[in-house]
């Protein structure tokens, strides 16, 4: 019986964390460039049971063996093992503002492991020179001048250097490259994820990677993509999944609910009536 509570707890905190899942998704549904997360549910290793008996053996002295007759395997839960973010390309929307910046994929490599394509990301870096990665375009000219999202990030150009502007007067083609005053500004580098799940989201739209720095996409002939200037790439999260799942998720956290009660009932009358002296 113990073995049960323990079973649907475990149910119960895996669709705690799936509903908390699915409500973050919702409330970044209008964040610029966000990628929504996907839930990895895995059951924990079988037990396989078996009961510990003898057998006598009819000699002129009886002899016992041991013997540990196998009855069946049993599984002890579910738990999430990971959440994957879904990089799918998101809708564009016009903005109209020049700092607005979308990132839209074209044609992709295909990873060799995991028969999906890579994506793209802008590539930031902070004051102390760590480099993220993100699709969020919501870009802004800081009081120095330099293009930044609204957490203080630099974008970086092909160079790896910062990008400063003269004013928000600027053009941005096709390829990335930006014009201000007739003048070649800079070209914004771009990243290539040959195998984006690898990346670890860190929040605010930014994700990190742990092996190396990813290699750029400038000068890839395999990789083709288009930057559209007043244009944002919206979430991907489809709210009327997301609700769907969320109350799904809802229903099968109130399910194992109703287990742990019906054990827990269980449990009182074996401990207080039938396991009462007389």
């Amino acid at each position: 019986m113990l073995r049960g509570f323990y079973t649907a707890a475990s149910g119960m905190m895996a669709q705690q964390r799936r509903i908390e899942m699915w409500t973050n998704n919702i409330a970044n549904a209008n964040t610029p460039g966000y990628k929504s997360d996907q839930a990895a549910l895995r059951a924990f290793p079988e037990l396989l049971l078996s009961r510990l008996d003898k057998a006598t053996v009819p000699t002129k002295t009886p002899r016992s063996f041991p013997l540990q007759p196998t009855i069946g395997s049993i599984n002890t839960g579910v738990y999430m093992q990971e959440l994957i973010p879904n990089f799918r390309q998101g809708d564009i929307k016009e903005t109209g503002q020049p700092t607005d910046i979308a990132l839209i994929n074209g044609t992709l490599p295909v990873d060799a492991e995991t028969g999906k394509e890579g994506t793209l990301f802008f590539i930031v870096q902070n004051e102390n020179g760590d480099i993220r990665y993100t699709r969020n375009g919501n870009f802004t000219l800081n009081p120095q001048g330099f293009l930044t999202t609204n957490d203080g990030w630099y974008v970086l150009d092909e160079n790896g250097r910062r990008i400063e502007l003269p004013s928000t007067n600027f053009a941005v083609n096709a390829d990335g490259t930006i014009v201000a005053n007739n003048n070649r500004i800079a070209r914004i580098n771009i990243a290539f994820a040959a195998n984006p799940n690898t990346l670890v989201k860190e929040g605010n739209g930014l994700f990190r990677s742990e092996n190396g720095v990813l290699p750029s996409a400038l000068g890839n002939p395999n990789i083709t993509y288009t930057l559209k200037q007043g244009f944002l790439e919206r979430a991907n999260v489809d709210l009327n999944r997301a609700m769907t799942e969320m109350l799904s998720a809802y229903r099968a956290f109130e399910a194992n609910q109703k287990i742990v009660q019906a054990y827990d009932r269980s449990m009182d009358k074996a401990v207080n009536e039938i396991g009462r002296l007389k």
